[in-house]
Parts: C-alpha cells; sequence; structure tokens
C-alpha cells in the first residue's frame, strides 16, 4: 500500500512540475520551454484519458512508466538538453519504449482473441508483437522530425545516423517484447515483463475471457 501511494505521489508530482513549469515559462515569455512543458502534459495525461474513454483499467507501473517517458524523452531530453549531455539517453529511452509499445501490441492482439490462447500460434501472436513495436517507433521518428521541422528543435539530433541507430535499439526492444509475449503464452510466466501483462489481463478480466476460463482447467 505504501509503495502504491508512492508512485500515485511521484506522479502527481510530475504532473504538477509540468503544470507550473509551463505556466511559468508562459509568464516569462519563454515559448519554447512553455510549449515543451505543457505538451510533456499533455502527452502524460493521455494514456488514462483514453483508458476512461474505452473503459479500460490500467496497473498502475505502466501509468509510472509513461509518466516517465515522456518527462524523460520531452521535458528533460529537450528543456534540460539530456540527449546532449548523456550520450545514452536516447537510446535508453528507444529501448525501452520499444519494450512498452511491443507488450502494448500484445495485449491488443490477445484482446482480439479474446484471451484464447490457441486461437493463433504464439509465434504469428510474437511476430505481430514484433511489427508493432517497429510500427511505433517509426512513427516516433517521424513525430521526431516534425517537431523540429514545426517548431525548431532538435530532437533528431544528426538526423540520419541518429534515426537509424534509434530503429536499430527499437528493434532490439521489439525483439523482447515478442519474445515475453511467445513465452507468456506457452508458459503463462515470462519473469517481471510478464507478470506485467497478467496484471493487465487480470484488471480488464472482461476483455479476455476465454484467457480466464483456460487457466481454470
Amino acid at each position: 500500500m505504501q509503495l502504491i501511494k508512492k508512485r500515485n505521489s511521484l506522479i502527481l508530482a510530475i504532473w504538477a512540475l509540468l503544470l507550473l513549469a509551463g505556466l511559468a515559462a508562459l509568464g516569462l515569455a519563454r515559448w519554447s520551454l512553455a510549449f515543451v512543458s505543457l505538451s510533456t502534459l499533455a502527452l502524460s495525461l493521455l494514456p488514462p484519458l483514453l483508458a476512461f474513454r474505452w473503459s479500460l483499467t490500467l496497473p498502475l507501473p505502466f501509468l509510472v512508466a509513461t509518466t516517465l517517458f515522456f518527462f524523460a524523452s520531452i521535458f528533460l531530453g529537450e528543456a534540460f538538453d539530456f540527449y546532449e549531455r548523456l550520450w545514452w539517453w536516447d537510446l535508453a529511452l528507444h529501448g525501452f519504449s520499444a519494450i512498452g509499445f511491443g507488450l502494448t501490441g500484445f495485449l491488443f492482439v490477445f484482446m482480439l482473441f479474446e484471451g484464447d490462447r490457441f486461437a493463433a500460434p504464439p509465434s504469428a501472436v510474437a511476430f505481430i508483437t514484433f511489427c508493432v513495436a517497429m510500427m511505433m517507433g517509426a512513427v516516433w521518428e517521424i513525430f521526431e522530425f516534425l517537431m523540429d521541422q514545426t517548431f525548431g528543435l532538435n530532437m533528431q539530433k544528426s538526423g540520419l545516423y541518429d534515426t537509424m541507430g534509434d530503429l536499430m535499439i527499437n528493434a532490439v526492444g521489439g525483439l523482447i517484447a515478442s519474445i515475453t509475449g511467445y513465452l507468456y503464452l506457452i508458459r503463462n510466466s515470462a519473469g517481471l515483463l510478464g507478470r506485467s501483462l497478467s496484471e493487465f489481463i487480470h484488471l480488464n478480466r472482461r476483455l479476455y475471457q476465454k484467457s480466464k476460463n483456460r487457466l481454470k482447467k
């Protein structure tokens, strides 16, 4: 219970910090910082808003992870130039985000089959998981390009080399996510990442009824 409270407090603290930074930047006419701060806040609020709209229950670790990702990638990366200060910052964020996108893709595909582990070969579901991670990585690169061209940011850094490096790291993260999904389907266990899948499925049992029934047997 104490850990849950700390995680909730962390999310609220980040949201409050972003809001205050955005308002302060507006007051000081620092338009770039205001845009970065408020954009980060908006993106951080997007997952819980979409979950509410679609009647989904998101595990608290997922909300913490998404909030920290947007905070680290956009706010710290751009406003405080962490991408230049720490050479591994961009690579680490792309790797972790690829794992997250891949696991999200797995949950979506698994939901389409209502949690039926035998509706499709585990290898096929794992392949789709990898494709989702790569697609989201490509979309993020397009987002970085548009931000640079529209608002004069420098998210792509060295251009082509940065983009290709990000996509290769994204492929590694997507592979980890697809292997996790594969092991979860054939063993119902895949370590820490597998437990995160189980938690989401448990919280949204109505979407995975066939998985629930299989596990009871």
